[in-house]
């Protein structure tokens, strides 16, 4: 293991923190006054205002134009990932929109292995497949239509796409970008991505109440600057597949907080599936899996 490379007790410890980070996001929003995209908008905004002058501050400049490169990217399919899973709940339903959207880990196992040239090992596919049935047993007992569910589906297929996009494009830049420079620039970038996206769907920018405000500035701070950014971390010290499985952890989290703050009491199949997503994560994360990824072609050092 090279120097200054983190034991994997603490990329686990940190990715695993980053879960529980955004598995506040679903409560925070759903205490909002304000449309969804404007939400999402709010909430990167709010974290790039934070991160940006500060790598301002510390590097005195842009990143090269290559890895300025990776960050737009990395931006753009982020902001994808929000606008088209936000847009899904309009027309079909909720349950449907979740079980799609989480089918992230599929593609990002595949992807990974063919253009990252990283594949998953035995306990990162068996993670995957116990993590994808448990989100489908979360979603199972609420299947219903809506305004236009062939349209929804689509759309929450097009955000799991997305975000798989942008696990896949993150896992590559930060072979090359710290993690600091690497969130503030994608960051930005999707701030930018989604207020325009806000303003071209005709959505007010404000005002909204005190109260809403205060909830935006937690869903930036939290889910978003913790959240995101030690997930981001992550990726320079674990594969796109294991990230992508443990944050399937986000549904249980979500679950667990709307029944304490919200009073959603899960019903069975929602601990069945927790239980199995659980599992998956355990799997993935396993010190089999976590010992090879020590080992994978990234040149030098992880930059912190």
């Amino acid at each position: 293991m090279s120097p200054g490379y983190p034991g994997r007790l603490v990329s686990r410890a940190v990715l695993l923190a980053g879960v529980l980070a955004i598995s506040t996001a679903a409560v925070l929003i759903r205490l909002c006054d304000a449309p969804s995209l404007v939400i999402a908008a709010y909430r990167l905004g709010i974290a790039s205002l934070v991160v940006v002058p500060v790598e301002l501050v510390r590097t005195r400049g842009l990143p090269s134009r290559r890895d300025l490169g990776w960050c737009v990217l990395s931006g753009l399919f982020l902001s994808a990932h929000f606008a088209a899973w936000i847009s899904s709940l309009a027309y079909t339903s909720v349950a449907s929109s979740v079980v799609l959207v989480t089918t992230n880990p599929l593609f990002v196992g595949l992807f990974s292995w063919w253009v990252l040239r990283e594949p998953p090992g035995r306990r990162t596919a068996a993670g995957i497949a116990l993590g994808m049935v448990g989100a489908t047993a979360i979603g199972w007992g609420d299947f219903r239509g809506g305004a236009a569910p062939l349209l929804g589906d689509a759309l929450a297929l097009l955000g799991a796409l997305a975000a798989s996009a942008y696990l896949l494009t993150g896992r590559v830049a930060r072979r090359r970008l710290a993690t600091h420079t690497y969130v503030a620039w994608t960051y930005g970038c999707c701030a930018l991505f989604l207020c325009a996206a806000t303003v071209a769907a005709g959505l007010p920018l404000g005002p909204y109440p005190p109260e809403t405000l205060g909830y935006l500035v937690l869903l930036a701070l939290v889910p978003q600057l913790v959240g995101h950014t030690a997930i981001n971390w992550s990726l320079a010290h674990l594969t796109a597949p294991t990230v992508s499985v443990a944050i399937l952890g986000e549904v249980v989290g979500a679950s667990l907080l709307a029944w304490w703050v919200l009073g959603e009491v899960p019903g069975l199949t929602t601990v069945a599936g927790g239980a199995l997503i659980c599992t998956g994560i355990v799997l993935a994360l396993g010190r089999g899996e976590t010992a090879a990824v020590a080992r994978a072609d990234i040149p030098g050092p992880a930059k912190p």
